[in-house]
């Protein structure tokens, strides 16, 4: 995608020249005459670079490149003038200009120029939201499931796409995973992955994180502030939990949704940028429609191209090399020695639910790994709610009664497996009398 360049120059000319110069080499120009049509341009529409004439009327470069930092605009400006000495330009350079060049130039080594400041912006971005990102993430591991594969199959045809995608599925099943593919996949990939957590900040937070805040907005604002949405300008903007939004966000959101445009809290000016959204939640939004809780508009925004992820219990074939990956990689985060996972160990895994899915497997095995002593992951590495489970393969004196008691305990695993081991909520989620399920799993003999 074409880098946006705005060209101030009050010589229509000069403007003209460069500004073709320019677009030959793949960028997106636009010019302007005076300082003022400068200011304004950048707050409607924010470009990726200013060109900026160090003599014009109403205001020089030099004040509006003033106006430009202290308005908060990190905007990278290369400055030009024909009247070039030491002074202006270490002036300009003091006042946070890229480079300074003088007339007459060479249009390669303007070209030159361009593209570094560009570079150094770029990185300089990534910096700072990788700065505001915590944790590690894990990469995509594309399973052999049918379920799986046609996930990623839909992931891939989305990406070459501009749509809005809406991931569905439970906590753990790597959404966030699914939507840095579906960037990395895209031809934005060079371009910023912001992420958005909507789940437990805040109406006013969560509005100041989306799309900033100027100076002097409420108590604490002591200094403008650029929302996720503003850094992440021609990226992916990622709003994980979206179905946690508050209603009067939710209005907000959709009016972007539908413009491309916001203004910062406590600001008046619209400020356009050009992303990609992704939305993910485990709630059913149709359920929250009825109750009120989301509004209907909204979900048909987001719901352009929906994404289910399944839960791990429906892609069990995919556990053992999923195991395999965590092993390695934490293998090789604690540096201590494991090379296998037992075949007994393998089959609880099996056999086991996951009411966390990839997230719990994940800390399963880096747990086994941490606390273990090795060279093998065995059944002594792992929680005991997992190492206690009966596996369900049918006994060998096959009948009538055994086949029956083999289907009871698989159910009645399950059940406290999905309620991490809590008896009464298991013995409620299969319409049991409590007393009767202990006695129950006694006679099954489940530990």
């Amino acid at each position: 995608m074409s880098n946006k360049i705005l060209i101030a120059d009050d010589e229509a000319s000069n403007a003209k020249i460069l500004g073709e110069e320019l677009t030959d080499r793949g960028y997106s120009v636009e010019a302007v005459s005076d300082g003022t049509a400068t200011l304004k341009k950048v707050e409607t529409s924010p470009p990726d670079l200013i060109i900026l004439d160090y003599m014009m009327p109403d205001l020089s470069g030099l004040d509006v490149l003033k106006e430009l930092r202290k308005r908060g605009n990190d905007t990278p400006v290369i400055m030009i003038t024909a009247y070039g000495s030491i002074e202006r330009a270490v002036e300009a350079m003091k006042e946070g200009a890229s480079d300074f060049i003088t007339r007459p130039f060479e249009p390669d080594h303007m070209a030159l120029i361009v593209q570094k400041a560009l570079d150094q912006q770029r990185l300089k971005r990534e910096v700072q939201i990788l700065s505001e990102e915590v944790g590690q993430r894990y990469r995509l591991i594309v399973g052999e499931s049918p379920k799986m594969k046609h996930a990623v199959d839909l992931a891939k045809k989305a990406a070459s796409s501009n749509a809005t995608v809406l991931l569905l599925g439970e906590s753990g099943t790597g959404k966030e995973i699914f939507a840095r593919a579906i960037h990395n996949w895209s031809d934005r990939k060079s371009e910023p992955f912001v992420t958005i957590n909507c789940v437990g900040l805040s109406k006013e937070l969560l509005e100041s994180e989306l799309f900033g805040h100027e100076q002097g907005a409420f108590t604490g604002a002591h200094h403008l502030k650029k929302g996720k949405m503003e850094l992440a300008h021609r990226g992916t903007v990622f709003l994980d939990e979206a179905g946690d939004i508050s209603p009067e966000l939710q209005t907000k959101l959709l009016r972007f949704l539908q413009e491309r445009e916001f203004e910062r809290v406590g600001g008046t000016k619209s400020i356009s940028v050009e992303i990609r959204i992704i939305a993910a939640t485990n709630r059913n939004l149709e359920v929250s429609i009825k109750e009120g809780l989301f509004r209907e508009d909204l979900y048909h925004r987001l719901n352009v191209v929906p994404i289910t992820l399944p839960p791990l219990r429906e892609r069990k074939e995919d556990i053992p090399a999923l195991s395999q990956y965590f092993l390695q990689k934490y293998v090789m985060e604690t540096r201590k020695h494991f090379s296998n996972i037992t075949h007994e160990a393998e089959e609880k895994l099996l056999s086991y639910d996951w009411p966390g899915n990839v997230r719990e497997l994940a800390n399963v095995i880096e747990r086994a790994i941490v606390l273990g002593s090795g060279p093998n992951i065995g059944l002594e590495d792992l929680p005991g709610l997992i190492a206690a489970i009966k596996t369900t393969t049918v006994p060998d004196d096959f009948s009538y009664h055994g086949a029956m008691n083999a289907a009871r305990r698989n159910v009645v695993t399950k059940a406290l497996t999905q309620t991490q081991g809590n008896r009464a909520a298991a013995a409620r989620l299969l319409g049991l009398n409590s007393k009767y399920f202990l006695r129950l799993i006694k006679s099954l003999g489940i530990d």
